[in-house]
């Protein structure tokens, strides 16, 4: 899907996480310094994995294979941030998130700050080996798409 603005993002997302930003976030620009999107996107799928799917990592844990981001603005600090996830594909061992970082600007305008597909791979605690998704956790990425 091509997101093209904030409210279809907020209409279209199932899940939500509300994203703080700390001052140390901050850069010399006087803005969330890019390596720190990666932060708010890890931890925006810690979460959707925890909340929506309830997966158990200490069994069947979730590792990144790949990561890709388009910064669209800046955030600086008072913004108000949240993140957003989906699950656009499940294949055996992984899964694509689809995740959005969006929200209100300190002059009010409402806007996508990034946007970012990652590539999940399911693999076994014990091992480190990939291993299939686990049906009912299939079933709980489907459900908790849209």
């Amino acid at each position: 899907m091509h997101i093209t603005n904030f409210e279809e993002v907020k209409a279209s997302f199932a899940f939500t996480e509300p994203i703080q930003i700390r001052f140390s976030d901050i850069d010399g620009y006087l803005h969330v310094n890019n390596g720190i999107y990666f932060n708010y996107f890890e931890h925006a799928r810690a979460m959707y994995l925890y909340k929506a799917c309830n997966w158990d990592i200490m069994t069947i844990g979730t590792v990144v294979a790949n990561v890709n981001i388009d910064y669209k603005r800046p955030i600086h600090f008072g913004d108000q941030v949240e993140a957003f996830v989906r699950c656009v594909k499940v294949g055996n061992s992984s899964f694509v998130l689809e995740q959005v970082i969006g929200g209100t600007t300190l002059q009010g305008e409402q806007v996508i700050f990034a946007t970012a597909h990652t590539t999940m791979v399911a693999v076994d605690m014990k091992t480190m080996k990939p291993v299939p998704v686990p049906e009912d956790y299939v079933s709980k990425l489907k459900n908790a798409t849209a």
